[in-house]
């Protein structure tokens, strides 16, 4: 593990420089958390107090803490492993002394630490500007929240990888990140899981929304120990599935490159 420990700490000090380009990504951020806010307040303007057990407080904390895992992602891990399957470039670490997965995710890991910790100041500054602290945020148990946020974004990057090593077979695995895309901006960010139907509410309660976005994001804004319990729970087995799948789908991959003389 030190190995990998040195990729993501040199990766870390590179991504640092880049700094200055996620600072001009924010501009159009707080743009359109200012509309989001503005549509939000619209509609508990109308004597709503609550929604679906949902304050204002909570819905615009939600919608803020969902984005800063969405956008704390690294945006060129996906990109980078279909671009060495395809040109034959993930057949050179064939041979090298370290796990080509564990490499590529110990270096984006790094750029994601950077982007995580710089939205989630940032969203706590917009979130004390527009509608002050989180009512019912228990500081006591932030550990417990932070570990379920870790795992939250250990998974997404997973998840990511796991269609992304689908181009061992696939030409263009895109069309699969748009759906999975969509389906986190809808499901997990742009709406809570509480706000659709129970049976929508119960086929979303055990997809990657939840392990992802709304289950970290609902016990900060909202813990419960029952929750607490729930989501851990569904994130540990997804992340034992995740591991499992990523081994299987890799050396079916190295096999098939072998086959076909790459």
């Amino acid at each position: 593990m030190k190995k990998y420990f040195y990729i993501y700490k040199t990766s870390l000090i590179e991504a640092i420089t880049y700094i200055p380009s996620i600072l001009f990504k924010f501009i159009s951020f707080f743009v359109m958390m200012f509309i989001l806010f503005n549509l939000w307040k619209y509609i508990y303007s109308d004597s709503i107090q609550v929604i679906n057990n949902f304050s204002l407080n909570q819905m615009i904390w939600y919608i803020l803490i969902t984005e800063a895992l969405w956008y704390g992602q690294s945006i060129t891990l996906s990109k980078e492993i279909i671009k060495d399957v395809k040109t034959g470039n993930i057949a050179t670490n064939l041979n090298k002394p370290y796990n080509y997965v564990m490499y590529i995710i110990s270096k984006h890991f790094a750029s994601g630490t950077i982007r995580l910790l710089m939205f989630l100041i940032v969203i706590t500054i917009i979130g004390f500007l527009f509608v002050g602290g989180i009512s019912t945020f228990k500081i006591i148990y932030l550990p417990l929240m932070i570990i379920s946020i870790l795992l939250g974004y250990v998974i997404n990057t997973l998840i990511k990888v796991t269609l992304s090593l689908l181009s061992f077979w696939m030409e263009d695995p895109n069309p699969i990140f748009w759906v999975y895309n969509k389906l986190l901006l809808i499901f997990g960010i742009f709406l809570p899981i509480d706000m659709f139907p129970k049976v929508v509410q119960t086929i979303l309660g055990y997809s990657p929304v939840y392990v992802t976005m709304y289950g970290p994001a609902k016990l900060i804004i909202d813990f419960s120990f029952t929750t607490f319990i729930s989501v851990i729970g569904f994130q540990l087995i997804y992340l034992l599935i995740l591991i499992l799948l990523i081994r299987k789908i890799y050396k079916k991959g190295e096999v098939k490159l072998n086959v076909n003389g790459g």
